[in-house]
């Protein structure tokens, strides 16, 4: 089939084999062109290993620290009539090169917040590994499963206690208009929490723990999102940011626990398939993207990730904040650079958004996540859909 971009809303339903195969390499290459991690991981398990920042661990654990990975995701495969998702095909291309090195790589396509999953994982690190000094998670879901109630919950993006507007970029049809949020209610923010907090984390470690497969020195770290006064009613005083919060608390506890040093990350703003669905976010980004990309400062996954590794998890003096979390996203945060955001945000409208935003960043980089518009390859091509991959 020729596979061409079908996007609805903030979601494109298509991917494209050979472009997501190339994004992965083109990441690969990022990190085997950087020094080695001195002192990083020998045996890894990221939970949420397809996409985003997930994907960018596994890669730079795997190519930076020769390290054997274990990656955890729940992906759609192919059909001779459907394209698979974008995770299945950037999981399939990793371990194909994976491979190619020399590096031990399997993956668990299944619901990572089942027992059964849990259970699975835990058996493969017994097989095929011994234990592991690593374990990242970077789950994003707008739904869990809770495993001992079986009920369904789903998140919410909401604030807290009053209604909230906010100009925001409708990418649909390329309008600026405000944005108005109702407040949550109770249900909602637990819900939230339940889906997006900290328990699932927790119960992967209490399980890893009690399965005698971490190490002693064992590292543990989930990855977040704060920003600043423009993204802080949505992400802060809101269900997202009460999220946030359990993370931290969740952190707390597995390290008081003594199965694992946890940590939470703050990574900077980027587009990804969860950011690209949060209001206000779009415009957000694409004045990041301008800015900073001005600046000389701008950073995608994988260069964030090799700095989380090289100036956070394994350094004598990591890059941490008051509560204890690694900040990766101090670039982004810079008062001048926040100065230049926050100048431009009321400026732009639908006639200069191209000109005071970099939009057409954004647009490309939302695109390439399903593998589209990647140099190289030719989508008039007529291709199969079809990628064999071995994920248990």
């Amino acid at each position: 089939m020729i596979i061409q971009p079908k996007v609805r809303g903030f979601i494109c339903t298509n991917a494209h084999p050979q472009g997501c195969a190339a994004n992965v390499r083109e990441q690969i290459d990022y990190i085997k062109a950087q020094p080695k991690i001195e002192g990083g991981p020998k045996n890894v398990l990221v939970v949420g290993a397809s996409t985003g920042y997930g994907l960018a661990s596994r890669i730079a654990a795997a190519f930076g620290s020769d390290a054997n990975t274990l990656g955890v995701f729940f992906e759609k495969p192919p059909t001779d009539k459907r394209t698979a998702s974008a995770g299945y095909y950037n999981a399939a291309a990793f371990e194909e090169e994976a491979h190619k090195a020399g590096l031990y790589a399997k993956s668990i396509n299944g619901d990572a917040f089942s027992d059964e999953v849990k259970a699975q994982a835990i058996d493969m690190i017994k097989q095929d590994m011994g234990k592991v000094d690593l374990v990242v998670y970077s789950l994003a879901s707008p739904r869990r499963k809770d495993p001992k109630t079986g009920e369904l919950h789903s998140s919410v993006l909401k604030p807290i206690g009053k209604s909230y507007t906010a100009r925001n970029l409708n990418t649909d049809k390329l309008e600026i208009g405000d944005i108005t949020l109702d407040p949550a209610n109770e249900e909602e923010i637990a819900a939230t929490v339940k889906v997006m907090g900290g328990e699932d984390w927790e119960l992967w470690l209490d399980a890893l723990g009690k399965a005698g497969v971490l190490t002693d020195d064992c590292k543990t770290v989930a990855y977040t999102y704060i920003g600043e006064q423009l993204t802080w009613p949505i992400y802060g005083h809101a269900t997202i940011g009460k999220a946030k919060e359990d993370l931290d608390r969740a952190a707390k506890a597995i390290s008081a626990s003594g199965q694992a040093d946890a940590h939470v990350a703050v990574l900077k703003a980027l587009v990804t398939q969860s950011s690209s669905a949060i209001p206000v976010m779009p415009l957000y980004i694409s004045l990041v993207y301008k800015v900073m990309k001005e600046e000389g400062t701008h950073e995608g996954c994988i260069e964030q990730l090799y700095r989380l590794y090289t100036e956070g998890l394994y350094t004598d003096s990591p890059r941490l904040d008051s509560d204890n979390r690694y900040r990766i996203d101090d670039k982004e945060l810079r008062p001048e650079t926040q100065a230049k955001i926050e100048k431009l945000w009321p400026e732009v409208t639908e006639e200069n958004l191209f000109d005071l935003t970099d939009y057409k960043g954004y647009q490309a980089d939302f695109l390439k996540l399903f593998g589209f518009g990647v140099d190289g390859i030719d989508y008039d091509a007529d291709i199969s859909p079809i990628v064999e991959a071995d994920f248990k």
